[in-house]
């Protein structure tokens, strides 16, 4: 039975909900901030899977990105600036000179209203308005979070808008197979044969790199180490949408493996190294963003983020676990 609680309380002294889902071996919680996906449980297993806290400030704070839905854009628009419609816009500079994550007041930053909760999935709401951070279009947007098996949780998130804007959403969430202080001894699948090498402020340089004979292959699983090599990537999986299909599996040295399915055409690793939560340490667990390709306003021969009237965006991520 689904159930909402009160989280806490913003620093403004907003309210923040709670909302458990449970199905099968999974119990979930969600977060109104930023739709965040604040827990992942599994029976039997002592830890969580995924980082959250417990403590409102921290999502105010160094844990802004935690299991968030990042919305408009996830990741890098260079040097905040972007043509839509045909004119140059200018977005909030809030990293080296480029816009990261649709600046300071995205959908992460937000709160969802609750638009429908059942006994195993929920749908959270959130309306942003024409030229919220410098992006044209009144926009709407829609995660769905829902148990579809006995460990598998489904994400859809649906967009609209009224006017030509930009669209690059995905799940923020960070995940651990161990529960152990860093991430070590993880094993690491991607379903990609090319990667976007970056620059030293990790915005792409452009360049569209085969994996083959690079660091960056991960085409068959196996084990990097935190830093080795330094992962804050965009891995092309296709040229545009796909149906849904497995892209990324992230494998413990416990034996629990995630299996991650999604029906967008990069994914973003991040392997944690300036995502601390309080009181805990860099290399905590790894960040698996299934997304368009960053900085995709940038590079004509990149797979186009433009969101029109008439042509919602969809797209699905499923995490699934199981025992190897």
């Amino acid at each position: 039975m689904a159930q909402i609680t009160e989280f806490g309380r913003t620093s403004d002294g907003r309210g923040v909900d709670r909302i458990t889902l449970a199905k099968g071996d999974l119990t979930v919680s969600l977060l109104t901030w930023g739709a965040v996906l604040h827990s992942v449980r599994q029976a039997g297993v002592a830890h969580d899977l995924t980082l959250g806290s417990d403590r409102m400030a921290d999502y105010e704070g160094d844990m802004r990105f935690h299991g968030v839905v990042i919305a408009p854009v996830a990741n890098r628009i260079g040097h905040a600036r972007a043509k839509i419609g045909g004119r140059e816009v200018q977005l909030e500079a809030n990293q080296a000179g480029h816009c990261l994550h649709s600046g300071s007041t995205g959908a992460y930053a937000q709160i969802w209203e609750v638009v429908r909760v059942t006994e195993d999935s929920a749908t959270l709401g959130l309306s942003l308005p024409d030229g919220l951070g410098g992006f044209p279009g009144n926009r709407r947007v829609e995660a769905r979070y829902a148990l579809t098996d006995r460990a598998t949780l489904r994400l859809e998130l649906y967009a609209t808008t009224d006017a030509e804007t930009l669209w690059n959403a995905t799940s923020h969430g960070y995940w651990t197979m161990d529960g152990a202080e860093t991430w070590t001894g993880h094993s690491l699948q991607i379903a990609a044969d090319h990667w976007l090498p970056t620059d030293a402020n990790d915005r792409p340089t452009g360049e569209i790199a085969p994996v083959a004979g690079s660091p960056m292959d991960f085409r068959t699983l196996r084990a990097p180490q935190p830093g080795t090599p330094p992962l804050d990537h965009c891995f092309c999986l296709s040229d545009g949408p796909r149906p849904l299909r497995d892209v990324v599996v992230l494998q413990g040295a416990s034996g629990l493996r995630m299996t991650v399915a999604s029906t967008e055409p990069g994914v973003q690793i991040y392997d944690g190294r300036d995502a601390r939560r309080p009181g805990r340490g860099i290399y905590e667990a790894i960040a698996i963003e299934t997304q368009g390709w960053s900085d995709a306003p940038s590079y004509p021969d990149f797979p186009s983020i433009t969101l029109r009237p008439g042509t919602p965006a969809r797209q699905i991520t499923e995490w699934r676990f199981d025992r190897v």
